[in-house]
This record gives C-alpha cells, sequence and structure tokens, in this order.
C-alpha cells in the first residue's frame, strides 16, 4: 500500500483528537489512523466515527511507552512505506483545583507533554514522505509562560541555536527544581503545562532546522500550532471553541497543499505565525 497516504492522529480517542481524526477523514485523501492509549476507548472512538458515516483506522499508541511507539512506526512502514501527515497531539494538563503536590504534576506533565512527543518524532520523523507535514500541537500557554521566565531562560528558549539535548536538560531541571519547590526562585512560571508547551514549541523548532539541514528539497513542512482555548474535559466550560472548531486550525497546517514553504518551524494559532 506504499502508493496510499497515511496520517496519524495521536490522542485520537477525545476532544481536539477526536475532531482532528474527524476532521482529516473529511479532508485528507488517505487512511486516517486514531491512536489512543487504551485500545478499548479508540475503538468506542472509531466506532462513534463509523455512526458518523466516517471511516477512520486504529491503532494502539502509548506515546509513554517506547515499545508502543515501535511497534506503530514498523507497522506503518512495513504498510505504507512512510508516513504523510504526523499530528502530535497527545497531552495532558491538571485542572487548577487539583491537590496532587505541585512537584508531581510537573514531572507527570512533563513526561507526557514533552518526552512523550519527543519519543514519537523521533521514531515517526524519519518515516515522513515527500511534502510530509508534521503539527505539534502546543498552546498560547507556551508564550504566556515564556514571558513569565527569567530573561536568562527566555534567551535561551529563544536562541537559534538551542539544541535539542540543551531543551532537554531544561525541562529536566524544571521538574528537579519543582520538585524542590524552588522553581519560581529560579526563574520558572508557576504552570507545569505551560512550561511543558514551550517545550514543546522550542522542539518543533529545533526539529524544523534538522529536518531543513537533512531532507533539503523534500517540501516537507513542520510547525507547532496553538488550536486556542478549546472545550475539552482538560479546559473549561468556558472555553470559546468547541473541539471541531479547533480542529479546523490544527488540521488546515497539516494539510497545507504541496509547493507551500512557510511557516516553517514556527507556533501558528489561526493561520498566521505568532512571534516568538
Amino acid at each position: 500500500m506504499s502508493g496510499v497516504q497515511v496520517a496519524v492522529v495521536t490522542g485520537g480517542n477525545k476532544g481536539l483528537g477526536l475532531a482532528v481524526v474527524r476532521a482529516l477523514c473529511k479532508q485528507f485523501q488517505g487512511d486516517v489512523y486514531l491512536t489512543a492509549r487504551n485500545p478499548k476507548l479508540g475503538e468506542e472512538a472509531v466506532k462513534t466515527l463509523n455512526n458518523e458515516g466516517l471511516s477512520p483506522l486504529f491503532h494502539q499508541l502509548d506515546i509513554n511507552d517506547p515499545a508502543s511507539i515501535r511497534t506503530l512506526r514498523d507497522s506503518l512502514k512495513e504498510k505504507y512505506g512512510g508516513l504523510d501527515v504526523l499530528i502530535n497531539n497527545a497531552g495532558i494538563m491538571f485542572k487548577a483545583a487539583d491537590t496532587m503536590p505541585f512537584g508531581t504534576q510537573a514531572e507527570v506533565t512533563m513526561k507526557t507533554n514533552y518526552f512523550g512527543t519527543q519519543d514519537v518524532s523521533n521514531d515517526l520523523l524519519p518515516l515522513i514522505k515527500l511534502n510530509g507535514r508534521v503539527v505539534n500541537v502546543s498552546s498560547m500557554m507556551s508564550s504566556s509562560a515564556l514571558t513569565r521566565c527569567s530573561p536568562e531562560l527566555q534567551e535561551r528558549f529563544r536562541s537559534d541555536s538551542i539544541t535539542e539535548d540543551e531543551l532537554t536538560k531544561l525541562m529536566e531541571k524544571f521538574v528537579d527544581n519543582a520538585k524542590k519547590g524552588v522553581h519560581q526562585e529560579r526563574g520558572w512560571p508557576n504552570s507545569a503545562y505551560g512550561v511543558s508547551k514551550i517545550g514543546v514549541t522550542v522542539l518543533s523548532k529545533i526539529q524544523a532546522r534538522r529536518v531543513k539541514e537533512t531532507r533539503k528539497g523534500e517540501g516537507i513542512i513542520l510547525n507547532a500550532c496553538c488550536p486556542g482555548w478549546v472545550r475539552t474535559d482538560m479546559t473549561s466550560t468556558k472555553a470559546t471553541k468547541s473541539p471541531d472548531e479547533g480542529a479546523v486550525t490544527t488540521v488546515y497546517w497539516a494539510l497545507l497543499p504541496t509547493g507551500v514553504n512557510s511557516p516553517y518551524g514556527e507556533l501558528v494559532s489561526e493561520k498566521k505565525v505568532v512571534p516568538w
């Protein structure tokens, strides 16, 4: 099936992820994989879309489990010879009222939002085909969290030469500082989710730079995307967008037509670049 295009959405069984799968099924000319950590919930989500006349496929994926990621990678390589669209959507956020210690929240949030996304990317980015599209779902909270970092941290996160290893060490340092209760005095904002999404945004910029260096001329576009304030079980009923409305932005960037070469390596929201 190497001639069939394929798209993968991580964390696709509910909320924004499910809405993104729905939109891709309507707009993408190829197979669309809804992935989820829990097979039962994933299959139920597929049936929901089947009842709407759509035909997504399912593959189990736990982005915190390297073996699960490799299984998906090998399946895509064998069945399709690669991957055309990757949307790294899976993520978590603790509610403000959660009583779990902040240090634990920071560790759990970072494990999924940054390290899980990083692990998926490391295994699946090499599979991206000519003119492929990659969208890492970030958040405007990454921008607001950045402005609350110390000047020194802001400079490092805005650097065009920061490496993935340096970024990873900063994310680890935040978790360590948070667990010790000294993160704010060390220049970090009091937002585990916000810092994790700083990580996703900067990781996207690093990935884009690396793709441009190693796969020049292949037409691959990679950006971090803010879908807007979307009503999901992670956010608030007061959020301004429905999941389907949030999916519009995400899918727009995932389906940029062949020949488009910008924006590239940016944080994008709606249909424009967000200053970083």
